[in-house]
């Protein structure tokens, strides 16, 4: 008789397993307004669930909290099951063996710390869920875009009428068309079923094929002036629909050319310039003054502007580099990302030539500093980060195709010095093996092991560790500041300063393209009504009624690009459109929340703002 067999899974634990699966696809969709106190009740359920029975304080106690937190959503709590709520917690957070009990012990107390206020309601029988927001994917669209509603547009070939529906909210259509970051598809419903909708793809398709857009006719002037400081994103989306409200703006730019960092932080490659040019160009057409090579301080006194302007609006984004801190980084050779990317944006393209490059960051600028060095004839480009690579903040795409043409990933190494040669050149960059260790801040952190310093020969060092705000001309004016962040409420209004108001980069800090635009379109409206007009931007677009049909699940269709081999020796667009079939089979993925569940009671959509 045998002492051993092997192993075979159990049918009920593969069935659980796929199960599981499901469930963390759908809590990927979970919608942005679901009520967390009901959420945290089904964690803790799932935890409950999970225990071995070995400890009484997961065994009992997780079953007793659920039943407390069960207790507040049938309104039968009060102040003092939320007090014994805490407690059961924390002595099981405490004396659990394991993960299995602590770890949800934890969440428990990070939601009474975090929500205590959706806990307070429900004793007095409300809930601060709201099921009348707008759908997932416009919730989470910074800017507000009706989303269902120019997928449709696109699955029905209205391209014309897609551009328009998003022009309502965005401006900048083609720009977020190749750029955006797609929050939107973060808590897409479709991840119910498979995975989320590509969003940012079927806006690729619409603005490819829709051609020459015009804009919407201008309201009658106002007589009102406006001054918009600062070119770029946020600064022309305010400037555009306060034109389009019949206000006169002026735009001030201090470079040589419209765009802010869409122009001077983000690669031809990843958007052509004569893309953004039109878009630009469209905008202008709405009767928008601009004055180019402005610089706020020197050429022009922020106190004349606001003199001669009945409302400013600060959008100078954040165009200035951080510092290392270590030796040698006033090096010849040593560059900051903002320095080079600048360069680019100018039409003054760098000649790398055979040259070893060193690239200092783990965000999204590091890998367009990385990826436009190597088309820039450099023989070697190596990218340096402190943590690991899937702690870096750049889009996973950006690094994978960084490492898919030929660039390096140096991942836990912190700089430490830069050597020169005797010239004041950089020959070498020394790094400190780094491993990664407890987390705080929701991040692992990084610590010094015992390794010795390791030496990367270089011959040219790019630091793309964040980019700082210039705005001490605008603190020196009375204006607070803090950390170089211009302090600028919600609204995007500066407070105890009359008619000024300031949004994008300078307030927040580098943040992302279609933020930056949600500014401008949050101060456009607020300076409206600053100046005593209730204007409203709308669109004469017939949404499609969506058919009654099943959905059976379908993959996603992701965007190609072209090969590694032949696009990292140019910087020609690399991504590649959807074909019509893939596009229409794309849009028909699309549940039409706006139809069916989430927004369906207000009907889905804001037709005006």
């Amino acid at each position: 008789m045998s002492r051993l067999s092997i192993p075979t899974p159990i049918s009920a634990q593969g069935v659980i397993d796929e199960i599981y699966g499901d469930l963390v696809r759908r809590l990927q969709a979970n919608p942005v307004s679901v009520c967390p106190v009901d959420m945290a009740a089904a964690f803790v359920g799932v935890c409950h669930s999970q225990s071995c029975g070995k400890c009484t304080p997961c065994r009992v106690g997780l079953g007793q909290l659920h039943k407390l937190i069960e207790s507040v959503l049938d309104g039968d709590a009060t102040e003092s099951t939320l007090n014994l709520i805490e407690k059961t917690a924390r002595v099981i957070n405490a004396t659990a063996d394991c993960a299995i009990g602590y770890e949800a012990a934890q969440m428990v107390l990070r939601g009474l710390n975090g929500f205590r206020e959706d806990y307070e309601a429900h004793l007095n029988g409300t809930c601060l869920c709201r099921f009348d927001k707008a759908v997932p994917c416009v919730s989470l669209c910074p800017a507000n875009v009706d989303i269902p509603g120019y997928v449709s547009l696109v699955k029905e070939g209205r391209y014309q009428d897609a551009v328009r529906l998003i022009r309502k909210d965005n401006p900048f259509p083609s720009a977020c068309a190749l750029i955006c970051e797609h929050p939107c598809e973060s808590h897409c419903r479709r991840r119910l079923v498979d995975a989320a909708v590509n969003i940012r793809g079927l806006k690729r398709m619409a603005v490819d094929n829709a051609g020459d857009v015009p804009v919407p006719p201008c309201a009658p002037a106002t007589g009102k002036k406006v001054a918009v400081i600062g070119g770029g994103p946020s600064g022309l989306t305010a400037a555009y629909f306060l034109s389009l409200m019949g206000h006169k703006v002026t735009v001030y730019e201090k470079r040589k050319y419209l765009g802010g960092m869409l122009r001077y932080g983000i690669p031809s490659y990843r958007l052509p310039r004569e893309i953004l040019e039109k878009e630009i160009e469209t905008i202008l057409s709405t009767g928008i003054d601009v004055k180019m090579g402005v610089d706020i301080g020197t050429d022009v006194t922020f106190e004349e502007i606001r003199n001669n302007f009945d409302a400013t609006y600060i959008a100078i984004g954040a165009h200035t580099d951080n510092k290392l801190g270590i030796e040698g980084e006033d090096g010849n050779g040593v560059i900051s990302a903002v320095e080079m990317l600048r360069m680019i944006g100018d039409g003054e393209m760098p000649d790398y030539t055979g040259k070893n490059i060193v690239v200092i960051g783990g965000g999204n600028v590091a890998m367009d500093c990385t990826r436009s060095s190597m088309r820039l004839g450099a023989k070697s480009v190596t990218c340096v980060y402190r943590r690991r690579r899937e702690d870096m903040t750049a889009m996973p795409e950006e690094v994978e195709g960084a490492m898919a043409e030929d660039c390096d990933i140096l991942e836990l190494m912190t700089p430490e010095k830069i050597e020169l040669d005797e010239n004041g050149n950089v020959k070498a960059l020394w790094v400190a093996p780094q491993m990664i260790s407890n987390i705080k801040r929701g991040r692992p952190a990084p610590i010094r092991t015992e390794e010795p310093l390791r030496k990367i020969d270089c011959d040219m060092i790019i630091v793309a560790i964040g980019q700082a705000i210039e705005s001490h001309h605008f603190a020196s004016s009375g204006i607070q500041t803090k950390w170089g962040r211009i302090m600028a409420d919600m609204k995007t209004i500066v407070s105890d300063h009359e008619g000024l108001f300031s949004g994008g980069d300078c307030v927040t800090g580098p943040a992302s393209a279609i933020m930056a635009i949600a500014a401008g379109k949050t101060a456009a409206a607020n300076i409206d009504h600053y100046l005593g007009f209730d204007s409203k931007i709308s669109v004469d677009v017939e949404i499609p009624e969506p058919p009654i049909a099943p959905q059976p699940p379908c993959g996603r269709i992701n965007l190609s690009e072209r090969s590694a081999e032949e696009r990292k020796h140019d910087f020609l667009l690399m991504e590649n459109s959807m074909t019509l079939q893939q596009a229409y089979q794309e849009a028909s993925r699309c549940l039409r929340c706006d139809k069916f569940g989430y927004g369906a009671l207000k009907g889905g959509r804001i037709f005006k703002w």
